[in-house]
């Protein structure tokens, strides 16, 4: 007999769309396909939200269970947790996840950073009632977003990637397919975390070392950055720390969240990360020195303050 998940699963894009997660990069990314022209459920869980959702394009809901008649449920959330206990609830307080409901050939596509391990569990029973699941992590920060500059790295069943590839493309420059294992996806993700935060853990220390000297921090990164260090992260967030500038776009406890994500799969593999540890280090100074709320450019202020610079606190 045909594999009518499969059949489901070929078809286009029609139906609404679900979207759980609208924080900053949420309510972005979901603004950016409603002005696609898609139909988007969006599931908050505090009435106040109802107004300024709605006036973006978007169909708000404080009912889990209007999303059970979604094509595909795209989820942007925090951590693991946040993302399991909304694809399949907490008993505790009752909170019922969406997965119950959602028909059979629906997709979950999860665009979170999380770990290997939460994205093999949601693939699992997902598949287990009859559900898609497809990993798609993002790289970019909520500006981004709004401008559908999103890098996206995607991983799952083939037919299910086909499936949601024109949401990604309302939502990004580029779409990376790894493979057919969710859990690559986020792994990459992580490791890409950790390079962009040993690159600013280095521009950190640097820049201190530069300004303590008393030279200037801005021709120096704009020296690096036009010679040997071009790239995106060494440009952005070198002109973010010279600038001070430590408005939250990656908070540091999120920082710290994918820090000891990556730690965990690197020991699980015995793979030593030291450059990490540091950061991780670095990342629970600042928290608590009362930074939690500032970007993790505010390891360029963490290392003025070990080298003894004098500055303003935000």
């Amino acid at each position: 007999m045909p594999d009518k998940r499969h059949e489901a699963s070929a078809r286009p894009v029609q139906g609404r769309i679900g979207f759980v997660g609208l924080g900053r990069m949420g309510t972005a990314m979901a603004a950016n396909l409603a002005a696609a022209g898609r139909e988007v459920i969006a599931y908050v869980r505090h009435q106040s939200r109802m107004d300024t959702l709605a006036s973006i394009g978007l169909k708000p809901t404080t009912d889990v269970t209007d999303l059970f008649g979604c094509e595909i449920v795209i989820s942007m959330l925090p951590d693991d947790d946040a993302v399991l206990d909304a694809a399949f609830g907490r008993t505790d307080p009752g909170v019922e996840g969406f997965a119950v409901g959602l028909r059979r050939g629906a997709i979950h596509l999860s665009m979170s950073t999380i770990g290997t391990g939460a994205a093999t569990h949601l693939a699992t029973e997902h598949a287990r009632q009859g559900q898609g699941y497809v990993a798609a992590p993002v790289f970019g920060n909520p500006d981004a977003a709004k401008t559908r500059q999103l890098f996206i790295v995607t991983a799952g069943g083939l037919v299910d990637v086909e499936r949601c590839r024109p949401l990604m493309e309302d939502l990004g420059q580029k779409t990376f397919m790894v493979g057919t294992n969710p859990a690559h996806a986020n792994l990459i993700k992580l490791l890409g975390n950790m390079m962009t935060a040993t690159t600013l853990e280095m521009l950190a220390e640097t820049v201190a070392l530069v300004r303590k000297r008393g030279l200037d921090p801005k021709l120096f990164v704009e020296i690096l950055t036009t010679t040997m260090f071009g790239g995106r992260a060494h440009r952005i967030y070198g002109e973010k720390i010279v600038a001070q500038s430590y408005a939250a776009g990656f908070a540091l406890p999120l920082a710290l969240k994918d820090v000891r994500l990556t730690l965990a799969e690197a020991e699980a593999a015995s793979v030593p990360l030291p450059s990490v540890g540091v950061v991780r280090d670095r990342l629970l100074t600042g928290i608590a020195r009362g930074y939690a709320t500032l970007d993790w450019t505010a390891l360029g202020l963490i290392a003025a303050e070990e080298a003894g610079i004098k500055a303003d606190r935000p």
